[in-house]
């Protein structure tokens, strides 16, 4: 049993042949999923993925890359929108200074935002840090100290500093395909040290397909390649990876119902 934590089920390399990704998953033991929001201005069509389907759920939030053309949404209407029974995370929300394809001002101002309404809400905060470590374990210092938030630092690609910061705040991390690659290493590392309880695979399908994937458009399927490269490196079984991320899952995003 595994569950595919973050993927984007909106995406045209997914939702052109649903029915198929979602059949791939439950015979790969895929059993629940997570299509998380890029923009809140979407909201409708996550939550119509989510309703159609019961071993999908969805988010509510503005990517990064985003941040400058939804600075209107403010946290009251994340706080509105996440009452939606489908919805069970704030996000992805966070700050990519790899890409910048957003002011970083517009990026942290829309960071803040989630993050209030990850502590009014109660519900677990999806972010999104690429090539900004040190400001990114700093705003989460800063907020941790106004009171603490549920959240998770998906599709890890940061140095082993923010994963210590992140854990030392509460947080989850979360291994995508990258940890399969050549080049993942110092993310290979990040996973041996990471505790039992507070680690989750994803995807981020359509992007970052585990090998022997790379390449292809990537689905929740693929999930498995992750989590077995995850029990490789922590010296467990796939099954108990399996048991153990599911676990931190259902813990995490409790407001899915799961044991």
């Amino acid at each position: 049993m595994l569950i595919d934590s973050h993927c984007h089920l909106d995406f045209e390399a997914l939702s052109n042949d649903l029915d198929g990704v979602l059949a791939r998953a439950e015979a790969a033991g895929v059993t629940g999923m997570v299509t998380i929001s890029t923009r809140v201005e979407k909201f409708s069509t996550y939550t119509d993925l989510a309703e159609r389907y019961q071993n999908i759920w969805c988010s509510v939030g503005t990517h990064p890359h985003n941040a400058h053309e939804e600075l209107h949404i403010q946290t009251e209407d994340l706080v509105r929108l996440s009452t939606h029974p489908r919805c069970v995370a704030i996000g992805e929300a966070g700050l990519d200074y790899f890409y910048d394809n957003a002011p970083r001002e517009a990026q942290a101002i829309g960071l803040r935002r989630h993050i209030a309404a990850a502590r009014i809400t109660g519900l677990p905060l999806v972010i999104h840090s690429r090539a900004a470590d040190e400001d990114m374990a700093a705003i989460l210092r800063e907020e941790t100290e106004q009171g603490d938030f549920p959240f998770l630092l998906h599709c890890f690609t940061a140095g082993k500093a923010l994963a210590e910061t992140a854990l030392e705040l509460g947080g989850y991390i979360s291994f995508s395909g990258i940890i399969t690659f050549k080049n993942g290493e110092e993310i290979r590392e990040v996973a041996r040290m990471v505790p039992a309880d507070r680690y989750l695979v994803e995807t981020d399908a359509p992007y970052l397909a585990p090998i022997p994937h790379r390449g292809e458009s990537n689905e929740p399927s693929y999930v498995r390649h992750t989590a077995a490269k995850v029990a490789e490196v922590r010296g467990i079984s796939l099954e108990q990876c399996g048991v153990e991320s599911t676990a931190n899952f259902a813990r995490l995003f409790s407001k899915t119902g799961l044991k």
